[in-house]
């Protein structure tokens, strides 16, 4: 049995349980109401930097005990596509199982995918989500999958097989992507360029969101897990994203220079 253990805790999030817990609490709007969707896009910094962008999204979706989550591979680790098929995280807030079954679908489906963990050991971009997905569902269990530099056809091929895996799988599955948007650029830059990339999201066009992070040199850390996961929840028959949120670092270190900026969709 493969035990990932946690990269990030005490550093990006709080390792204690109880003081997690009360700090997630903080980021999530209690005067919302949650719905079902069919997927999410969501910010991977420290807490303290993009939680609140993290928990206006969460606390508007009612999550499923299945839940896909594609990352970035910041530490090239492992494959450029590689998913965990078994094992468990061990988290702060209790251990959370690799959803088996689905995982296996998912992997069968794709001609791109291969089976493994060492993208996934060190990687903070899927292990930072967990927390909040936790918080929503204590039953959660996920397929993750770390992405490292893969062209549209890949993209469009996981994208696929992720969808045909859902519609089999026959119970409920949210699909989310982890990224920042543009990284160390002044905020006035971030907010242009990001816009061009949010445009693409909210038209749920994937080949358009690839395309334009390529074309306008946008440092979207997770520009290939989020074109696959509209690519999939279009297939999926999802109608429309909105944009819940947008944020950079600047407004809590005060620098905005070079800021990180954050995005935060809801897709039904």
């Amino acid at each position: 049995m493969i035990i990932r253990q946690p990269a990030v805790a005490n550093q990006f999030y709080p390792g204690d349980p109880f003081a997690l817990r009360r700090e997630l609490a903080q980021y999530m709007p209690t005067s919302v109401h949650a719905h079902r969707a069919r997927g999410a896009v969501c910010p991977h910094a420290g807490y303290i930097y993009s939680g609140h962008v993290a928990g206006a999204v969460y606390s508007l979706i009612k999550v499923p005990e299945h839940v896909v989550i594609l990352g970035p591979n910041h530490t090239g680790y492992g494959s450029y596509a590689e998913i965990m098929t078994e094992g468990i995280w061990r988290m702060p807030m209790g251990d959370v199982p690799v959803s088996s079954t689905l995982a296996q679908i998912v992997l069968d489906r794709s001609t791109h995918l291969s089976e493994g963990y060492q993208a996934h050991m060190h990687e903070h971009s899927i292990e930072v989500q967990v927390p909040f997905l936790q918080y929503m569902q204590p039953d959660l269990k996920i397929v993750p999958l770390c992405l490292g530099p893969i062209d549209l056809n890949a993209c469009i091929d996981i994208g696929n097989a992720i969808s045909e895996a859902v519609e089999a799988f026959n119970h409920p599955v949210l699909i989310v992507s982890s990224t920042d948007m543009s990284h160390y650029v002044p905020a006035d830059v971030a907010q242009r360029l990001d816009g061009l990339a949010i445009k693409e999201v909210l038209r749920l066009n994937p080949e358009g969101l690839y395309n334009t992070v390529k074309q306008y040199g946008i440092s979207m850390c997770g520009y290939i897990p989020t074109t696959i996961t509209v690519e999939a929840c279009k297939l999926l028959g999802a109608q429309d994203a909105e944009l819940v949120k947008y944020a950079n670092s600047g407004e809590v270190n005060g620098d905005y220079s070079r800021v990180v900026g954050y995005a935060g969709f809801v897709i039904r």
